[in-house]
């Protein structure tokens, strides 16, 4: 399991530019002028893990497999978008597809670099968009509320059950609030999932600053990661223009032209943590002779659901799993060697998998 994360805001804040380094590709056009991007860039891209290098060297794997996430890039919104301005509409359809928004915010001053609002201010950019996706989303649950009217005449539980979710997405859109902030009981987080609306999203803001700012930001990022603080999402601070001359180096060279920066990784791993972090998702290994993997599932996930993102018959004919925690492996030397000083675990179906741990599944065909 990966996740699919849009990348959104204002035209020219560096969204395309972010996109190429983060997919190591020149796929998305950057250039200075509003609606560059109009069809949807889209990458997957490998989740940077040292854990699963160094499993990979103690257990002799033949080759060593990242789990993958994906990133989409997205045409500018401009305000008036959930009516239909810009390319509103295309922005808006594509945005639903995804789990997670990455908002672009631009924290930078630049002569050369046209903004489309005539001034550079991250916390009204938010706004902008914030607002726009608000809008969209009123009329959504508007539309939605009137289509349930014959099935709520007839009682369906279904039906009611969507009709409370979109009464109470409704009342925090028209006190200007967006549907994430609606405290949503784990019995409807399924139907709440399934209305999709856009500010029910996880949001993380991606303050994009220049050089000079990498490694500690500037007053602007501050503002929105004080924003982001007080709405309880995440933030994180790049150099979209320091990403993209990374993506040209090989390893050394990359590693110093960091130090250089006083940077300890790259945007893109600090991105990635903090996409998993907000998504709420773990990593679990497999590790043999011919591959070790890293696998993606949701913080929480059972022992037959992680083994049923490797295969649905996995899932099916769970009957145990051999588990052995990171440390344990890496300290021990292996799987024989944890095997013998007593710390694989022979896990059932209600065992909830650990961040790191290696598994190995046992199930029937």
């Amino acid at each position: 399991m990966g996740f699919r994360t849009g990348i959104v805001g204002l035209p020219n804040v560096g969204k395309s530019t972010l996109f190429n380094a983060l997919t190591r590709t020149a796929a998305a056009q950057a250039a200075n002028f509003p609606f560059c991007t109009i069809e949807p860039n889209v990458g997957e891209v490998n989740v940077p893990d040292a854990r699963l290098d160094r499993l990979a060297e103690i257990g002799k794997s033949a080759r060593v497999v990242p789990s993958r996430m994906t990133f989409v890039d997205i045409a500018g919104l401009v305000r008036g978008a959930s009516k239909g301005e810009g390319l509103g509409n295309q922005f808006l359809a594509n945005i639903r597809e995804c789990d997670a928004i990455a908002h672009v915010l631009r924290c930078f001053e630049d002569d050369d670099v046209t903004h489309v609002e005539g001034r550079v201010d991250p916390l009204a950019d938010a706004e902008t968009v914030e607002t726009e996706l608000m809008l969209a989303d009123l009329e959504s649950v508007e539309k939605r509320l009137a289509g349930l009217a014959r099935k709520l005449k007839g009682g369906d539980r279904e039906a009611e059950a969507q009709a409370r979710l979109l009464e109470a997405a409704k009342a925090a859109l028209a006190a200007g609030r967006p549907a994430r902030t609606v405290a949503v009981a784990e019995e409807d987080a399924r139907t709440w999932r399934g209305l999709q609306l856009l500010t029910a999203k996880p949001v993380l803001y991606v303050c994009n600053v220049e050089e000079a700012s990498a490694a500690s930001g500037n007053a602007q990022s501050r503002a929105v990661a004080a924003m982001a603080d007080r709405e309880g999402a995440a933030c994180v601070t790049i150099s979209a223009a320091i990403e993209e001359e990374i993506a040209q180096l090989d390893a050394a060279e990359r590693a110093e032209f960091l130090a250089d920066l006083g940077l300890e990784e790259a945007g893109l791993d600090r991105l990635i943590a903090a996409g998993h972090r907000l998504l709420g998702l773990q990593t679990y290994f497999t590790v043999g002779p011919k591959e070790a993997r890293a696998w993606t599932i949701p913080k929480g996930a059972s022992a037959p659901q992680a083994a049923g993102v490797i295969h649905g018959d996995f899932e099916r004919g769970f009957i145990r799993a051999e588990t052995i925690a990171y440390d344990d492996f890496v300290a021990l030397g292996g799987e024989q060697a944890a095997k013998e000083a007593g710390r694989m675990r022979s896990e059932g179906k209600s065992y909830r998998v650990a961040d790191g741990d290696v598994m190995h599944f046992l199930f029937n065909t």
